[in-house]
């Protein structure tokens, strides 16, 4: 497909349907209106952004983002929201990585990926959540899920067929029956997916006197089903129950073709490295949720359990070709990583006749991992074979006071963590890593109203972010014989300290955040002079800082709604192993434009853009990008949507630093240029019911 040719015309269709803007949204003539009136119908459009406080939600349900095929790409295209380049992790910008919760549990990255987008409602970035979250995090993702209040049955049928380098294709059904109190749910997704990816690191060891530079590019063959059910059952209007499981199945084929360049002293070696790579990725993940009202203290109590599995496994057979010689096999590496974690949770909300609050509440969680590692060396058949064993356990408690004095709201909270660690080799009588701290995190906030439009709020928080459990591990990844990608066992979390102003007029906001952080994580460099080996993996660095003003500007024109996040950030990140460069501010702009055309065509124009980054050790490149989309409902029950992602071709991710006296220069290729054609199509009847409860979604506030 030429895409260029397809970029042209959907640039000719947008001015068409711009131009059509002027003119009246109605065809009926004055003429043939009709001198009575039967019916009055009010309409008013819900905006797809609003804000409150810096705090972003976005409705997905009713906007030209439901038919986006996965929520990892929905989340790419919210404001302050950053996708790694190997999608394993997210980002708020200037607040590191974010909890993510579904409805009332927290949640991981997989948890995303088996989440269908026609089963959400709405997305909200709180940027200042409360002692009742886990302190795991300065910023949440609330994802609420979709529950209906009337007996209905309704499916959902979709088709999105995506060109980027290749062609990838995702075929979805959701369906959803209610009648009176009784509700469920279930989504099946099939995914055939051909992702593409490259990156070079050039980098010098002085010290050694070696010079290396490598490229590597990787085509993937992804088969990936997704399917999910939820039951909810609403006993009464205060009390309900739900249990809902979800499930990824993923098997990936992808070769690995890498061309290095290699000087040490005075040998050269020009390399090519080939890898046959098969993994599979298999994750369920299940929650039991019940609400009770306890009429006679009138209180809230909600309990829940969580259970979740992950399972990988990855093979690969390596062969390298030096120079002019031929082709020699040279590891077979099984690698399988699996963990298992288990939750429990409860909390307690009681309210009194004054508007005040207080809620106190607790959790146990416990994982346990297990990493095995088995190679062999074709060239003299020596085997290795490590297994290591993992174990936390995490025992929370939390109490919180809030409420309102006149124009003064107060919310004040404490949460107290006790962790255990227990990390061991099978091969060792004693554990390597054995860690057992308990911590406290207070929050403080304080909003004062000026008058109905403008307040202004003070918010004080710490917080911990932790490792995630794969990268506590032992995986490596073989790139060539001089270079591979490690796990860490040995990382620490991070504590954080922040403080915070926010103003707001209507629904405009300002925010002024200052924070520090012990023990970031970053990566860096490792040689290894005697084996000849660089180690790539993450580390624990001494100390980061940054300084950040927020502006959250949203406007409204006629037809035309633009969603503006304007984020300056002077940030500085040190550690005596790495050459300090320079910490200079840089901003990150996000604008979505949303213009709502005649004929029910919605057109949607979003821009991304972050300047060049100097961060004290690390620099990054600029980047801009630039996603336009036109969507159309036929029918009513059909709907379909044309998407350009990436117009312009423009990411290209770069960073320079110099760690452990190495310095680097490393390129990342994105495959996010896309042309996509969506297509949805919902039956079924809705009817109305006898029995009026509120809403699910409701109460997921409590949880804020």
């Amino acid at each position: 497909m030429n895409i260029n040719l397809l970029v042209k015309l959907f640039l000719i269709l947008f001015l068409f349907l711009f131009s059509l803007a002027g003119y009246a949204q109605s065809e009926t003539p004055k003429d043939s209106l009709s001198n009575t009136l039967n019916e009055v119908v009010i309409a008013q459009n819900k905006k797809t952004f609003t804000n409150t406080n810096g705090n972003v939600k976005v409705d997905v349900a009713n906007s030209i983002y439901n038919v986006i095929p996965n929520t990892i790409d929905l989340l790419a295209k919210l404001p302050t929201v950053q996708i790694s380049s190997d999608r394993e992790s997210i980002s708020v910008v200037g607040r590191g990585n974010p909890l993510i919760y579904i409805d009332n549990q927290k949640v991981g990255m997989n948890d995303l990926n088996a989440l269908a987008v026609a089963d959400i409602k709405t997305i909200e970035i709180i940027q200042n959540p409360s002692s009742k979250y886990e302190a795991e995090g300065r910023s949440v993702i609330l994802i609420t899920r979709k529950f209906s209040k009337k007996d209905r049955f309704r499916t959902e049928i979709s088709e999105v067929a995506s060109f980027k380098k290749k062609y990838n294709n995702y075929l979805g059904f959701n369906t959803s029956f209610k009648k009176n109190k009784l509700e469920w749910k279930a989504n099946f997704n099939y995914n055939k997916l051909q992702p593409w990816e490259n990156h070079s690191i050039d980098y010098q060891i002085p010290n050694a006197e070696i010079a290396s530079k490598y490229d590597v590019e990787a085509y993937s063959k992804k088969r990936q089903f997704i399917f999910g059910g939820s039951l909810f059952y609403k006993i009464n209007e205060e009390d309900y129950f739900s249990f809902s499981v979800n499930s990824k199945l993923q098997k990936d084929i992808f070769p690995i073709h890498t061309i290095t360049y290699n000087k040490n002293k005075e040998i050269e070696n020009n390399v090519l490295t080939y890898s046959d790579n098969d993994t599979r990725k298999n994750f369920v993940n299940s929650f039991l949720n019940y609400n009770k009202k306890i009429k006679a203290i009138d209180a809230q109590v909600f309990t829940g359990l969580q259970w979740s599995d992950f399972d990988q496994a990855l093979w690969s057979n390596v062969k390298n070709k030096y120079n002019e010689t031929p082709f020699e096999w040279a590891q077979l590496r099984d690698q399988k990583f699996k963990v298992n974690v288990f939750s429990g949770r409860i909390d307690a909300e009681k309210k009194f006749k004054n508007e005040m609050k207080f809620e106190i509440g607790g959790l146990y969680s416990s994982a346990v991992s297990k990493s095995d590692f088995d190679l062999l060396h074709y060239e003299n058949e020596e085997k290795e074979f490590s297994h290591y064993d993992f174990k936390e356990q995490n025992l929370a408690g939390y109490s919180q006071f809030s409420g309102k004095i006149k124009k003064v709201e107060f919310s004040a909270g404490v949460r107290v963590e006790n962790t255990k660690v227990d990390g061991k080799f099978k091969a060792d009588l004693t554990p390597l890593i054995r860690k057992n701290y308990t911590n406290f995190f207070p929050k403080v906030q304080l909003s004062f109203a000026i008058d109905s439009l403008k307040s202004v709020s003070v918010n004080y928080a710490k917080s911990i972010s932790r490792p995630n459990y794969s990268s506590l591990s032992q995986g490596t990844t073989y790139i060539n014989p001089y270079f591979l990608y490690a796990r860490n066992i040995n990382l620490d979390p991070t504590i954080v300290n922040e403080i915070s102003s926010t103003f707001q007029y209507h629904d405009k906001s300002v925010k002024l955040t200052y924070y520090q952080n012990t023990n970031p994580v970053y990566n860096s460099f490792f040689f290894d002079k005697e084996l000849n080996i660089m180690t790539f993996k993450d580390v624990n660095f001494e100390k980061e800082s940054a300084l950040i003003l927020d502006f959250e500007l949203p406007f409204t024109y006629r037809f035309w709604t633009t969603t503006n996040s304007l984020v300056f950030v002077s940030e500085k990140i040190e550690d005596s192993s790495a050459v300090f460069r320079s910490s200079k501010p840089y901003f990150y702009y996000y604008s979505n434009n949303e213009f709502r055309l005649p004929k029910d065509y919605v057109l949607a124009v979003g821009f991304r853009t972050i300047t060049k980054q100097y961060k004290g050790v690390f620099e990054r490149n600029a980047r801009t990008v630039v996603d336009v989309a036109v969507s159309k409902t036929f029918f009513k029950n059909w709907s379909c949507v044309l998407s350009f992602n990436n117009v312009f071709k423009s990411i290209t991710e770069a960073e320079v630093f110099t760690i452990n006296n190495i310095s680097s220069k490393s390129r990342y290729l994105i495959d996010e240029h896309e042309v996509s054609v969506a297509v949805k199509y919902s039956f079924g009847k809705v009817r109305e019911s006898e029995f009026k409860g509120k809403r699910m979604e409701e109460n997921s506030d409590r949880i804020r």
